[in-house]
């Protein structure tokens, strides 16, 4: 059994092959986060990509947990530059961990890390993320557009979970994810990136009500979680 639990935003703690996943942990400054950064106790976590509401709070919890930051390289290496401990990855590339396996897929967005100061970094290649573990596949997007290879990661893989950004204006809106759920055919959508703030107002209850049949979409409030 594994389970997947809303941190608000695009921020996931994920249990599965025995470990404690992050995905993209904005804490601070999300006024949806139902925790504190020193709340988490990860052993591993994923940052999709550089933007602040997805790098977050990734360097300060690694370094106070000694958890592993999983990134594209560019981003990885940012986060290594801050002594963090990270192991870098990039677009179609996989790597079995002591959990599973994880592959980074293509993401339509930007990546760009923006300092204190204002300095502009490059971050590379934005990025979706396969975890695949006992025999549970869950694919979160990242912040994406709709894109045709949507399609060729659904036939690809049998996706238990597909966390989808609903909230437009950034990523895709409900109609782009309603058709990306059709392309990926999962068991289970989870609408997210969407109401944290007022460019991203979205309805989940209207996402997941025109869902196909075959797809059951699940609403989950900031600190709820889903077993799968």
């Amino acid at each position: 059994m594994a389970k997947v639990r809303f941190l608000g935003h695009s921020a996931f703690e994920v249990e599965i092959g025995g470990k404690k996943i992050l995905i993209d942990p904005f804490i601070n400054g999300n006024p949806q986060a139902p925790c504190k950064p020193g709340d988490l106790d990860p052993d591993y976590i994923v940052v999709t990509h550089g933007h602040g509401d997805h790098l977050g709070d990734a360097v300060e919890i690694a370094i106070k947990r000694k958890a592993t930051i999983i990134a594209p390289y560019e981003v990885a290496v940012y986060c290594g530059n801050k002594g963090a401990k990270t192991h870098a990855m990039h677009i179609g590339g996989s790597y079995p961990f002591d959990f599973g396996v994880i592959r980074l897929t293509p993401a339509f967005h930007g990546s760009t890390i923006i300092e204190e100061d204002g300095t502009m970094i490059p971050g590379g290649n934005p990025a979706g993320v396969l975890i695949e573990a006992g025999g549970k596949v869950l694919y979160h997007a990242g912040d994406t557009g709709l894109f045709g290879d949507m399609k060729l990661i659904g036939d690809r893989y049998e996706i238990s979970v597909a966390l989808l950004p609903i909230g437009g204006n950034f990523t895709m809106d409900i109609e782009d994810a309603l058709y990306a759920a059709e392309l990926l055919h999962p068991g289970v959508v989870i609408p997210m990136h969407y109401n944290t703030f007022p460019v991203i107002e979205a309805d989940p209850e209207e996402f997941v009500s025109r869902l196909p049949d075959s797809i059951k979409g699940v609403i989950l409030a900031p600190g709820e979680e889903y077993e799968f």
